[in-house]
């Protein structure tokens, strides 16, 4: 992803903010067949205050990525959505895409059975939570074959990245005035409303807002 000043993310709450509610990533690997993409959804490290995560991959595709030998990218997608012309007022302007976006490169570790065990508890455990009556790993009907045998049909690992490159490209270079009306035309029901967009927008605003507050007061 090529960077720009302007847009790059660099801030690790941040960063981890954005793992953490978009963690349906995709993972990337040069093989040689060729690159070789994968779609898996990831946690982070609860153990680490960095941009460890952790997850896991279906057999075969732990030997097809070459899990644990070779470099690893990591791609987080967060909110994005078309912006038109339109919503920048009368002048000359072409559409763009706004978003947020982040790779973590580096080499993974291979996770214990024991340790990818927890990671598979833990993931079913953060969605299943969110419903009236979850549906646990441990829980019956599931028992303790059963799990094992999942286990193992998986392989875990945990990757640290040994290189960064994130993006938030939200419009930061358009005038308050311009950026509110893209704002609300994301927040409308027109045929490219965008709620998600649109709430990440705001937040971004709203802490530049804040900034410029604090460094003239």
């Amino acid at each position: 992803m090529r960077q720009n000043p302007s847009f790059a993310l660099t801030d690790v709450a941040e960063l981890r903010r954005l793992i953490d509610r978009n963690p349906w990533v995709t993972l990337v690997s040069a093989t040689p067949e060729g690159l070789t993409a994968s779609h898996y959804a990831v946690l982070l490290d609860e153990t680490r205050e960095d941009l460890t995560i952790v997850g896991h991959v279906g057999r075969p595709d732990d030997a097809i990525h070459g899990l644990g030998e070779r470099e690893l990218l990591v791609v987080v997608q967060g909110p994005h959505g078309y912006i038109s012309p339109n919503w920048y007022g009368d002048g000359p302007a072409v559409p763009t895409w706004n978003f947020v976006s982040a790779h973590l490169s580096g080499v993974p570790e291979v996770l214990s059975p024991e340790e990818n065990l927890a990671v598979l508890d833990r993931l079913v455990t953060r969605f299943e939570s969110r419903l009236p009556d979850p549906r646990l790993m441990w829980e019956r009907p599931n028992d303790a074959d059963f799990v094992t045998k999942l286990e193992r049909g998986t392989v875990g690992f945990r990757l640290t990245p040994t290189k960064v490159v994130a993006k938030r490209k939200l419009s930061q270079n358009r005038p308050d005035e311009v950026v509110e009306t893209i704002i609300s035309q994301l927040a409308a029901d027109g045929p490219f409303g965008n709620p998600a967009l649109a709430a990440e927008m705001r937040r971004s605003q709203d802490a530049r807002a804040a900034a410029r507050a604090g460094v003239t007061g």
